[in-house]
């Protein structure tokens, strides 16, 4: 059965992340900066299985729709508390990552692992990556903010 999942999901590793910026000739401007970020399982069962937020300059959201692929958003703010306990998430979020052009880090939840879906948007320009939750197959200078997002996650979930 894990064979299976793994093939269904193996072509998702070559096309789940992109950055829309001016070198794909494909622009999105969005007046708002913004971190979305979350985690998903798919061999899991429960509410907690997918959760995505979405942290501003001065709010925190969160996705009702907690859909598996990370392609339409619902959010809803979150209570200011909240808020306060992850806004710090947006200075640790590594500036390196908008210069990559690899977006699909391992293969995220390929082995039940799970991943780490991550989309940022700074002056009209967006990034969206997905991250393997096992590290060794992730670049070393993206570990402290994987820690970094899992701690939030944590936080805003329990």
């Amino acid at each position: 059965m894990k064979k299976l999942i793994f093939i269904l999901l193996l072509p998702l590793c070559f096309q789940s992340c992109s950055s829309n910026d001016s070198s794909s000739g494909d622009i999105e401007v969005i007046e708002e900066d913004y971190l979305i970020f979350g985690h998903y399982y798919g061999m899991c069962g429960g509410d907690s299985c997918v959760v995505t937020y979405k942290l501003t300059d001065d709010s925190l959201f969160e996705d009702v729709t907690k859909e598996y692929w990370g392609t339409d958003f619902n959010f809803i703010p979150m209570e200011q508390d909240k808020f306060e306990t992850v806004k710090d998430l947006l200075a640790h979020f590594p500036v390196n990552l908008l210069n990559e052009h690899e977006d699909f880090f391992g293969c995220p939840d390929c082995a039940d692992q799970g991943g780490l879906f991550i989309e940022y948007s700074k002056n009209g320009i967006i990034k969206n990556c997905r991250l393997d939750q096992t590290k060794n197959n992730v670049p070393s200078y993206l570990h402290p903010f994987m820690d970094k997002v899992n701690e939030k996650i944590n936080l805003l979930y329990n």
